[in-house]
């Protein structure tokens, strides 16, 4: 029998609204290359403020992963808040799968928008996608935000038990879920401390899976089988902008030594902060705290104080680390 309420559904307009109200329209870009974009960004371009590209991870599409920081940046930037490809309103037909080519349309997004400068926020897998960003376009990008997102992995961490999933393609139809059971586990992985099964019904995973999961499902798991392939430290180009690294103390997706070596890969020039008791979704878990970072290092302009590394540069420390990153949402991956 068809389903005659969705609450998916009902919450997505509900966020559609709330974009609308705060001064929000949404847009599609045609790249004349078989790729299309959507886009939300400023109705009315405000010279005076500078601007702010949102990206987001795995999951559902932009809105439920950005509505809440919206609201809060809304009045410091002119803020623009892209669909991946394959996310949202956003695909394309050509064969690239890479995060570099993800970087390269939103800049041209960007572009099309008249946006000659920006600075960056990037949210797990959107995290991959706004460093490469910031790397193919260094004269563009004036500050980065990477959030929870293993831009120094490697290839061989997938065989050395770096990840609490080493199996990669067991990884895709977790964060591609297609069951309301796959959808708990991700929720599990996720949260620090996820809600119990029993008060997340299965029809309304099911819900949430027929709404936001069934479309492109085998392209956003090539995107995924994409980010390790012949990944290696030293090929990562080193990002000249100043950066805060964002993470969640107990990350089972990505865990916390990445933070450690993506800190050690960049240098001075980066700082590393860890939220306390949350896991990958943070941003969910601790909104205020995770605010008021992002605040002080794009708006205030004052870099925090770092993350102490106590971990040596021997890489082979992460299988050990494997233990201390015990603990993606809905809306984050």
């Amino acid at each position: 029998m068809t389903r005659c309420f969705s609450l998916t559904a009902a919450r997505n307009r509900c966020y559609k609204s709330s974009f609308l109200k705060a001064g929000l329209r949404s847009t599609i870009t045609d790249l004349q290359d078989g790729t299309v974009m959507h886009c939300w960004v400023p109705k009315t371009h405000n010279d005076s403020k500078p601007n702010l590209l949102l990206i987001h991870g795995l999951g559902a599409n932009t809105m439920w992963q950005w509505g809440d920081t919206i609201r809060k940046m809304i009045p410091f930037f002119n803020i623009f808040v892209p669909d991946l490809v394959f996310f949202g309103d956003s695909y394309t037909t050509r064969p690239e799968r890479s995060e570099s080519f993800q970087a390269q349309c939103v800049m041209r997004v960007m572009e099309a928008n008249s946006v000659k400068k920006l600075s960056l926020v990037g949210l797990s897998y959107g995290g991959f996608v706004g460093y490469s960003l910031a790397a193919q376009f260094s004269e563009a990008v004036e500050r980065v935000v990477i959030c929870c997102a293993g831009v120094c992995m490697e290839e061989k961490d997938l065989k050395e038990g770096v990840f609490k999933v080493s199996d990669l393609e067991e990884a895709a139809d977790i964060l591609v879920p297609q069951t309301p059971e796959k959808l708990r586990e991700l929720l599990g992985f996720a949260m620090f401390k996820p809600p119990p099964s029993t008060l997340v019904p299965s029809c309304l995973l099911a819900d949430f899976i027929d709404v936001m999961c069934t479309e492109y499902t085998e392209e956003k798991k090539e995107l995924i089988r994409a980010i390790p392939k012949d990944r290696k430290l030293s090929n990562i180009t080193k990002i000249s902008q100043p950066t805060l690294i964002l993470w969640g103390e107990y990350d089972k997706i990505f865990p916390l030594e990445l933070g450690h070596r993506l800190k050690r890969h960049l240098g001075d020039n980066a700082h590393l902060v860890v939220i306390k008791g949350t896991g990958h979704a943070f941003i969910i878990e601790k909104p205020k705290e995770s605010y008021r970072h992002l605040k002080s290092f794009l708006v205030d302009l004052q870099p925090p104080p770092s993350t102490p590394s106590p971990i040596p540069n021997n890489e082979n420390h992460l299988s050990s680390c494997k233990g201390e990153a015990e603990k993606i949402t809905l809306k984050t991956a």
